[in-house]
Formats: C-alpha cells, structure tokens, sequence
C-alpha cells in the first residue's frame, strides 16, 4: 500500500505550504497545529516541529533566569579544595586562568570559548530575538541574529565542562578534602535551564514569526 503522504500531488502546491523531514527527507503537505500539538514524520516518527503556548513570554523568563544564573555559575566556587592545610577556591574563570598560567593557552581559550563566552553569546542572541518579536521592532536584525545562534548552538559546551568537573571531583576525593560551593548549584541550574529553553523555544515558530507572517507568536 503507498503511503498517502508520498502519492499526494506536492509539486503544485507552494514552497510555504511543504515541510521536509530532517531525519529521511520526506517531503508533505506542512500540517496546520493548534496549541500545544506537534506534527511527527510519517515516515521515521522524527518531530517536525510544534505550536507551543506562550512561546515568547515563556522563552523570555528562561533566557532572563539563565543570564541571572551566568555570573554566579562562573565565578563562585564550584568546590573548594583543602589540602595540607591549604585552601583553594575553584571556578569555572580561575580554571581559564590557572590552564592560561600553566602554558596551555590553546586549551584556555577552547575552555573559555565554549563554557564561558559562547554561552553567554548564545543567551544574548537569544534575547534579542525574543525582544525583537515581542517589540515588533528590526525584525530583519532578529532572523540575523537567530541564523548567528544556530551557528553557535554546537559550539556552547557547557554539559562537556559539567562532565569534566564530576570526574575530577571523583578523582580528587580520596586524596584532599573537597567540599562542592554555591557555583556548582548554579552552574548545573544554568545547564538545565538551557535545556528547558532549548524545548520551549519552538524553532519553527520563531521562525514564522521573525518572518512576520505571525504576529501572535507570543500567544
């Protein structure tokens, strides 16, 4: 039996009115959402996108929550070492700077790029998107800045930094006393609060909206 998807007449029809799977290319006819539904592939079961409620406001209280989170997740102690009597404070910004002192400046800059300065581009890009939807205002300098984002999306690293930072907690137990600080709290609440946004903020309505073809995109 064909699928009804694949026979229907496409070519006529225009470019607006077609959706193509990311997953295994099969092109249909785009379907129209109400609130709250997503449209899947046919095909592979891959989600095509969704029409989330309050995209906007919602997505603006994430970005807004994960820029109040950035300082303390980057420069209060994720834990605190005691050895032989010493005590150090370790963040996310000494850690830039003890790799830059040690003579591995290629690897600070990699660090700093990715869990510190990428992060933080991406959040403001994001911001500005938003702003220029709620606004209605320089909706050309949005769809820029959103391309910009999506360039920068796989370059933002904080779960990898995450991951290095548990294991060399794992590691540093059994030789020094070690306590976890505040900024580790915050540092994995910025990470989660990133991944909540990355859900929330429904691409393709960002899109449609930014095009200016739906002014309700907030709704």
């Amino acid at each position: 039996m064909s699928d009804p998807v694949e026979s229907s007449p496409l070519v006529d029809l225009p470019l607006d009115q077609l959706v193509a799977c990311h997953e295994c290319d099969l092109l249909m006819r785009k379907p129209v959402l109400k609130h709250d539904e997503k449209a899947e592939c046919p095909r592979c079961g891959y989600e095509l996108y969704a029409h989330r409620h309050n995209v906007v406001q919602r997505s603006l209280a994430l970005v807004l929550a994960a820029l109040l989170l950035y300082v303390p997740a980057n420069f209060l102690p994720i834990m605190q070492l005691h050895l032989l009597g010493q005590n150090a404070d370790d963040t996310v910004w000494t850690g830039v700077l003890g790799l830059y002192n040690s003579g591995m400046a290629g690897v600070a800059v990699v660090v700093f790029l990715c869990s510190m300065a990428i992060p933080l581009l991406k959040l403001l890009c994001q911001l500005a998107v938003l702003l220029t939807i709620r606004l209605n205002v320089g909706r050309s300098y949005g769809l820029l800045l959103y391309r910009i984002y999506h360039h920068l999306r796989d370059w933002g690293m904080l779960e990898v930094y995450l991951m290095g930072v548990l294991v060399a907690i794992v590691k540093l137990v059994d030789l020094a006393e070690l306590s976890l600080g505040l900024g580790l709290l915050c540092f994995i609440s910025l990470l989660l609060v990133q991944v909540w946004l990355e859900v929330v903020m429904s691409p393709h309505q960002i899109w449609v909206a930014l095009s200016g073809e739906d002014v309700h995109a907030g709704d």
